[in-house]
């Protein structure tokens, strides 16, 4: 007898994958990242690192959570005891990610409220940072808690809570065919109106022009891994923990495949969206594309309110739609986030789902506080910075070198796949996961210890940001090496009797 969770359909688990996959980054790095790497060209890397990497990883954590049938901890211990620390390290980066990805979410629900009458004016800049976040802080400090921020985080929290308490079922995949579906469907909304407006077939001229020498340059294959491998929601413990709700009978390679291409076909979906209206707004202020291309929080709070701003008509309405997609979006990405350590502390404790919530998601929204705060950009800059660059690439290395050349389990994992997919899986994905990913993730990890060492006598402090030694050291990298230290920590603890680590029966 099953007595684990489970999804109630196929389309509640590949929706709720989706939803995790297509997050904030979708809408604002993934346009500005293939514009920078050749435009059009940039989808030739971009394709293939989803066939050599995003699509295997995903097949590897559907295979794993599905076969181990328990959150990354635990199916990590069931896989080899001896690598428990790894699945807590990939959940405590989600744990981390968390407490600041709840406030951008925050943000995107007051910018929705403000487009109804474009209540950040006409300089959005000094809006967003003086008027709005009360950026009048040095780093380090946190000044007072900044109400308009507080309060939508507060909800945030409310609602990302009330629907894990509702479980899998019930609250994951519920929220999940609600969410998806209307991001979309707001999303194509956009993306039509963007594409009327003058000067936008300028823009999609800029987004798609193909610049084929730089398909030459290794950067731009770096670039195009990166992106596929930090907008999958691969190496934190997500997909591991989802794919251990699937029944028994569950096609692993089919639904990787629909995963990976519904978050690549979204992707491409917000590249003509964004750059319809860069377009539009260049043409607006009689410039060049290139001179208002932008990503990040950049994006989404300063160039969208100017470009919503110039709107020939209906501006309140698109600005919401606008900024409402961004909090389906996040609100989607930060419920399964939250549900990788929901899952292994009430594993781990023996303690039921509701108090793994109040206790794990508690302290998150607690800890999120601190981004809700005068200082709260600063300290949310460098953890980003550094949790992303130094714990979740770092981690997708050593994941991929302990599955295929520590443990040489690929060809177990095979067979499981292969097993009940429809995809049968050959010596291909055994050369993407045992070579390719991780000769290209080192090569990226390389690549970011050598950009922070040329800072050193690049900048001032030698730091990212410029930032001090003394804020760089514990807003950055104690965020990074407390994910791996607290995760070995919490491996020395014995699993609670009721969980059954090591007496369980996986799917054969």
């Amino acid at each position: 007898m099953e007595k684990r969770a489970q999804f109630g359909t196929r389309a509640g688990f590949i929706l709720a994958a989706v939803g995790s996959a297509i997050g904030l980054g979708n809408i604002w790095r993934f346009p500005a990242v293939a514009y920078e790497n050749g435009g059009g060209a940039f989808f030739i890397p971009y394709l293939f690192a989803l066939l050599t990497a995003g699509i295997p990883l995903l097949v590897l954590e559907f295979t794993l959570g599905h076969k181990y049938r328990g959150s990354a901890p635990l199916s990590y211990f069931r896989l080899n005891r001896k690598f428990e620390w790894l699945g807590w390290w990939q959940v405590l980066i989600a744990f981390v990610i968390s407490t600041y990805y709840a406030v951008i979410i925050a943000w995107a629900m007051s910018y929705s409220v403000f487009s109804f009458n474009l209540g950040w004016g006409k300089d959005t800049e000094s809006f967003l940072f003086n008027d709005y976040l009360k950026l009048t802080v040095d780093p380090g400090q946190t000044g007072s808690i900044v109400p308009g921020v507080f309060i939508p985080l507060v909800l945030v929290w409310v609602i990302t809570l009330g629907i894990l308490f509702k479980g899998v079922k019930k609250g994951i995949e519920v929220a999940n065919k609600i969410f998806i579906p209307a991001l979309v469907i707001l999303f194509l909304i956009i993306v039509v109106r963007a594409l009327t407006l003058p000067g936008a077939l300028d823009g999609l001229d800029a987004f798609f022009k193909p610049d084929f020498s730089k398909i030459a340059d290794p950067g731009v294959w770096v670039a195009a891994y990166g992106q596929i491998f930090f907008s999958l929601s691969i190496a934190f413990a997500i997909m591991i923990t989802y794919s251990s709700y699937l029944p028994k009978k569950s096609d692993i390679t089919n639904n990787a495949f629909i995963t990976g291409f519904s978050n690549s076909g979204f992707e491409l979906l917000a590249g003509i969206g964004v750059f319809a209206a860069l377009g539009f707004m260049a043409q607006s202020q009689g410039v060049g594309v290139q001179e208002v291309v932008s990503g990040g929080v950049g994006l989404a709070f300063v160039v969208f309110p100017q470009i919503i701003n110039e709107f020939p008509a209906l501006n309140g309405l698109f600005g919401f739609l606008f900024f409402a997609s961004l909090v389906l979006a996040g609100l989607s990405s930060l419920i399964s986030i939250t549900e990788t350590y929901v899952a292994g502390v009430s594993e781990k404790f023996g303690i039921s789902r509701t108090k793994a919530v109040l206790f794990g998601g508690g302290l998150s929204a607690v800890i999120s506080i601190l981004f809700a705060t005068q200082g709260g950009l600063l300290f949310l800059d460098a953890a980003d910075y550094f949790i992303n660059q130094f714990g979740v690439a770092f981690v997708g290395l050593v994941e991929v070198v302990v599955i295929a050349w520590f443990l040489r389990k690929l060809g177990t994992f095979q067979s499981h796949a292969n097993g009940i997919s429809d995809i049968q899986l050959g010596a291909w994905w055994k050369v993407c996961l045992g070579v390719i990913t991780p000769i290209v993730l080192g090569w990226m990890m390389f690549g970011l210890f050598k950009m922070n060492l040329l800072r050193e006598f690049e900048t001032e402090t030698g730091n990212y940001g410029g930032y001090s030694d003394a804020f760089i050291l514990y807003s950055g990298w104690f965020v990074a090496g407390f994910a791996i230290l607290a995760g070995v920590a919490f491996s020395f603890k014995r699993w609670h009797a009721k969980t059954e680590a090591e007496s369980y029966k996986e799917v054969s």
